[in-house]
C-alpha cells in the first residue's frame, strides 16, 4: 500500500525534492509486526534498508537511479540537521536514506534523532553506512570500496604539538591515562572502538565485488605518482573492494606522519585484529547511536554496514610534501568514489530486498562479538587492556581515579 502523501518541508537546493509527504500524527506504536504495506492505516515505517549518507553529494548517489526511488516519500523528523531535516524513502518504505551532517557531533545527534522517531520500526532494519573517505595508499585507492569490521575513533588520545615532543616519542598523540605513544589507554571513554558483524560485512565484500567499479583517467595518473614506492602498490593500482577498517577523526588529517600514528593506533585498540585503510569523520559517533538504541531493542547491532569509497589519500606520495597534497593537489578521487557508493551499495541494497525472506529476515548472525569496548550489548570485546573480561564502566572509573 502506498505511503499517504501529505505537506512537508524539502531539502534546501535539492530542486528533486518535489514530492513530500509527512506520517500521520496518531500512532506512537513500534509494533514489530507493523510494515510498508500497512502504514496508511497505524502509521508506522518499517524499511528494511536505510542508508546512511553524511553530505550532499553522498546523498546525491542515491538520487535519480534507475533501480529505485528514495525521494517517493519524504519525512520531516524533529532533530535532523536544519540542512537536511528529511529522511527519504521509497514508495512502498523498504529503503529510506537520510543525510547526517559531517562531523561527529552532526552524526550522533541524527542517528539519535532517528532511533528515537516514533513513526519508524527499526528493530529489523539494516543501516549502510555509505560515504567518501580518505584512504590508506597502502591498502587501497581512489575509488576503493572498503567495508569495515572496526571503526576506531582515534583522535580520542592527549595530543602534543610535534614539534614539543621528546626525542623518543613517534608522534604528539599518547592514550588517555598513558605516558607515551603505543600504550593501551587506562582512561577508557567507551567510543573508542566499535566492532559491527563480520559475517555480515563478508556477505557486503562478496555483493560490491560483483560491482563493475567507477574509474576515470585523472585519478589513475594521480594514483601513477605512488608506483614508486612498493608499499604503496596498491594505491597505485585500479579501484577494488577491499575488507578493512575506518579511523574516525573530527580532525580532517593528512600525511605521512599522521596517517602512520592512526594505522598504530588503530593496531593498538583492536588488539592488533584491526587493518587501517580509510578515515572518516562520523562513523563512531553514529555507532554510538545506534548502540544506545540496541540497548533498549529499537534497532539490531548486529545489522550495521559500513562502507567507505576512497576519495583522497591519507598521504603524500613520494617527493611530494604534506600541504601540497593537501591543499593544493587536485587528486581526482571525488568522482570515481561518489559513482562507486552507488555503484557497490545497490548490490548490497538489492540483495536486502530481493532475498529477505531467505536470508537477511531473521538475520546474519554474528561469527565475532559485536558492540564496544564495555560489552554492553553481551558477549566479551576481543579488544581492550582487560585481558578475557569486558571492561566496566566501574572498573574504568575506579583505574581513571588511581590515575589521577
Amino acid at each position: 500500500m502506498r505511503l499517504l502523501n501529505v505537506l512537508s518541508s524539502a531539502l534546501a537546493g535539492a530542486a528533486a525534492l518535489k514530492g513530500v509527504a509527512a506520517l500521520p500524527r496518531a500512532v506512537f506504536s513500534r509494533d514489530a509486526s507493523a510494515s510498508a504495506q500497512d502504514i496508511s492505516s497505524n502509521g508506522i515505517l518499517a524499511p528494511k534498508v536505510f542508508i546512511i549518507s553524511m553530505f550532499s553529494p553522498e546523498a546525491g548517489a542515491w538520487y535519480g537511479i534507475p533501480d529505485f526511488n528514495v525521494l517517493a516519500v519524504n519525512i520531516t523528523v524533529p532533530g535532523l540537521s536544519m540542512l537536511f531535516p528529511d529522511i527519504h524513502c521509497t514508495d512502498d518504505g523498504q529503503i529510506c536514506q537520510l543525510t547526517t551532517g559531517e562531523g561527529e557531533i552532526n552524526a550522533a545527534t541524527t542517528i539519535a534523532s532517528l532511533v528515537a522517531y516514533p513513526y519508524l520500526n527499526l528493530k529489523q532494519t539494516y543501516f549502510m553506512i555509505a560515504g567518501i573517505g580518505g584512504v590508506s595508499p597502502e591498502v587501497a585507492t581512489l575509488g576503493s570500496v572498503t567495508l569495515a569490521r572496526y571503526a576506531v575513533q582515534v583522535a580520542l588520545q592527549y595530543e602534543f604539538d610535534a614539534r614539543e615532543i621528546p626525542a623518543n616519542f613517534t608522534t604528539g598523540y599518547v592514550p588517555f591515562g598513558t605516558t607515551a605513544p603505543g600504550e593501551y589507554p587506562t582512561s577508557i571513554y567507551g567510543t573508542e572502538v566499535f566492532e559491527v558483524n563480520a559475517a555480515l560485512r563478508d556477505k557486503a565484500v562478496e555483493l560490491a565485488s560483483t560491482a563493475v567499479l567507477n574509474d576515470t583517467e585523472a585519478a589513475a595518473a594521480y594514483r601513477a605518482h605512488y608506483a614508486s614506492d612498493p608499499s604503496f602498490a596498491a594505491g597505485a593500482s585500479g579501484p577494488t573492494v577491499v575488507a578493512c577498517d575506518v579511523a574516525t577523526s573530527d580532525v580532517y588529517y593528512s600525511g605521512n606522519l599522521l596517517a602512520e600514528a592512526f594505522d598504530n593506533t588503530t593496531t593498538l585498540f583492536t588488539n592488533g585484529t584491526g587493518k587501517y585503510c580509510s578515515s572518516a569523520q562520523e562513523d563512531n559517533a553514529s555507532l554510538e547511536a545506534f548502540l544506545r538504541a540496541a540497548i533498549h531493542g529499537l534497532v539490531d547491532f548486529s545489522r550495521i554496514i559500513v562502507m567507505r569509497t576512497g576519495s583522497d589519500f591519507d598521504r603524500q606520495y613520494p617527493g611530494e610534501t604534506a600541504t601540497q597534497h593537501l591543499l593544493y593537489d587536485y587528486q581526482n578521487g571525488h568522482v570515481p568514489s561518489i559513482a562507486n557508493i552507488y555503484l557497490a551499495g545497490v548490490k548490497i541494497v538489492e540483495d536486502i530486498i530481493n532475498n529477505w525472506e531467505d536470508t537477511y529476515e531473521a538475520g546474519i548472525t554474528p561469527t565475532n562479538y559485536i558492540g564496544d569496548i564495555f560489552g554492553t550489548l553481551g558477549g566479551t570485546p576481543d579488544f581492550g587492556p582487560y585481558g578475557s573480561a569486558p571492561a566496566s564502566r566501574r572498573s574504568v572509573e575506579v583505574r581513571r581515579r588511581r590515575r589521577m
